[in-house]
């Protein structure tokens, strides 16, 4: 028995000395913008909007997305979808994974439409065209999961306003009815030229749904993230069920224009991360120079989420929990 116990106190003693690799942002420096991370099988994979394909990158750390393995998963000819290629998602139902994305015409952002690829068992696996997931003019879409099932919520025009909207997911390819869930009219939602929501990303915690989202022009250092919370009652796809807060991140030291976020689980599953883009142009900046950065999601006393600052670029930091 006193063997045992010390091999107890010397392991605790081990593991106290045991930390999460460290790392700086950016993660990507350019063509870093609408980053989506997850971390699955002991990799992380990032996703970027580098607007003429689809490409995913894997890493055994966070750090190492850096300089880790990137591929081309999906390219297209077809004159509907060819081209300005933003905001990849892969998201794992029913046994598969699933990357959506928006695409459109060449040199026509008018017709963006959502658009949804075929996986396999793994992120890295190949990928098959599987449908165009939404007929109307359509960007930034993302799952959204309840016990009553899984929705799809992106950015949509309703009244003349770019706004969000939710439509139930009837399968991993297809989708219902969607209604309005949320649409700019706060002065912190309206900055620059255009009044924007869009960007849309889940978390859950607490009991709490928590759909972030980014408001004003991104071509504005005014770009920011809001919160929409749903506390379990009502429904999900009325926007009367939900409650808006922010600006809850910003620019800050020397990040400017800090938005369209996705949220990522640590390796052990304690902590949740934010993913997110900005840029160094004080005047704010939606092009291909945008950098991609992470730093973790902490919790209020009130089981509110705390997105804290966005720190300057070459900062060190822990990397996630379990690393």
């Amino acid at each position: 028995m006193g063997s045992l116990k010390f091999l107890m106190v010397a392991t605790a003693t081990i593991i106290s000395f045991v930390h999460a690799a460290s790392f700086s942002n950016p993660l990507k420096e350019e063509n870093g913008s609408d980053p989506f991370i997850v971390y699955t099988g002991g990799y992380y994979y990032l996703m970027t909007t580098t607007w003429t394909d689809v490409q995913i990158t894997r890493a055994t750390t966070l750090g190492g997305l850096k300089t880790g393995e990137t591929k081309v998963v999906w390219s297209d000819s077809t004159a509907s979808r060819c081209c300005n290629v933003w905001a990849p998602e892969v998201h794992y139902l029913d046994g598969k994974w699933y990357i959506y994305y928006t695409a459109g015409q060449s040199e026509d952002t008018t017709q963006q439409k959502m658009h949804v690829l075929e996986g396999g068992a793994t992120p890295w696996d190949s990928y098959s065209y599987a449908s165009q997931l939404i007929d109307e003019w359509s960007i930034d879409g993302t799952v959204l999961r309840f016990d009553s099932g899984n929705y799809m919520v992106y950015s949509c025009q309703r009244t003349g306003l770019q706004s969000l909207c939710i439509a139930p997911l009837t399968s991993p390819t297809t989708i219902g009815a969607a209604s309005t869930l949320s649409q700019p009219t706060l002065s912190w939602e309206t900055q620059g030229e255009i009044s924007v929501n869009e960007g849309p990303a889940a978390m859950y915690h607490g009991g709490k749904t928590y759909l972030a989202f980014s408001a004003s022009y991104c071509w504005s250092p005014s770009y920011q993230l809001g919160l929409l919370t749903w506390d379990g009652s009502g429904d999900p796809t009325d926007s009367n069920s939900w409650t808006k807060t922010g600006p809850v991140f910003s620019s800050a030291n020397g990040n400017y224009g800090t938005g369209h976020n996705g949220f990522f689980l640590s390796p052990d599953g304690t902590e949740i991360w934010n993913v997110y883009h900005a840029t160094s142009d004080s005047q704010g900046n939606c092009a291909g120079n945008r950098y991609t950065a992470a730093e973790p999601v902490t919790w209020n006393a009130d089981g509110s989420p705390d997105f804290g600052t966005a720190e300057a670029l070459g900062t060190t930091m822990e990397g996630p929990s379990g690393e």
